[in-house]
């Protein structure tokens, strides 16, 4: 296994003035958030088109796989227990669990993270939905989506058939989150490509207000 430095990184704020941490080999330098206040979801161009295959560890420590949650739509969240953003995102996560799993939506977080600080953490934030937890394999797993710098938090989301509709780097908020996830339904539900979600995503979101800053 080689050794990937973990290097946190604050740049500019993306949503209420909160700083990103970034994962980064030691070669490339991170991109910079957009520091307009606005959510900036990841470059569409750059994801793949289909969930990629990988395996990670659960909390179990056992291997596991996304298509091990067949006919579920993916909520698909890497963090770590050092990111703030990270942190702060899980209640949030926990929520769409619990009001959207009877939807067919399924949360699964991949911790870019030590083990054993990952599994305290989620034993102390009692977190309820799937982890996976890996150092330089997760990493590699965030880049198989496609982008070429990995940010923390990012999240990316699928439909039912597994078909990539968009990914957000930088934190969740509800509405944004709530935007997404009505387009991945319709998605499922036929009305849309992934390709006309993307679209329409990106007019939907760069309309929503910013939240203040401060705000919880």
């Amino acid at each position: 296994m080689k050794t990937w430095g973990l290097l946190a990184v604050g740049v500019a704020a993306m949503a209420a003035g909160a700083a990103f941490y970034w994962h980064q080999r030691s070669e490339p330098a991170p991109q910079q958030a957009s520091s307009s206040g606005a959510a900036q979801p990841a470059p569409p161009a750059q994801l793949v088109e289909t969930l990629p295959s990988f395996t990670l560890a659960d909390r179990d420590g056992q291997p596991r796989t996304l298509a091990d949650w067949p006919d579920r739509a993916l909520i698909v969240n890497f963090w770590a227990t050092w990111c703030a953003p990270c942190r702060k995102e899980i209640p949030l996560l926990q929520q769409l669990q619990r009001d959207r799993g009877a939807d067919g939506f399924q949360v699964i977080g991949i911790a870019v993270d030590f083990r054993d600080k990952v599994l305290a953490y989620a034993e102390e934030m009692k977190i309820e939905y799937p982890l996976l937890i890996g150092e330089q394999e997760a990493l590699d797993a965030a880049a198989a989506f496609g982008v070429s710098t990995v940010g923390l938090p990012f999240t990316v989301f699928s439909d039912r058939r597994g078909r990539v509709v968009t990914a957000h780097l930088g934190e969740l908020t509800g509405a944004e989150a709530n935007l997404i996830l009505d387009a991945v339904r319709r998605v499922d539900a036929g009305e849309l490509t992934p390709a006309d979600a993307r679209i329409s995503l990106e007019a939907a979101l760069a309309a929503l207000p910013a939240p203040e800053t401060g705000s919880e």
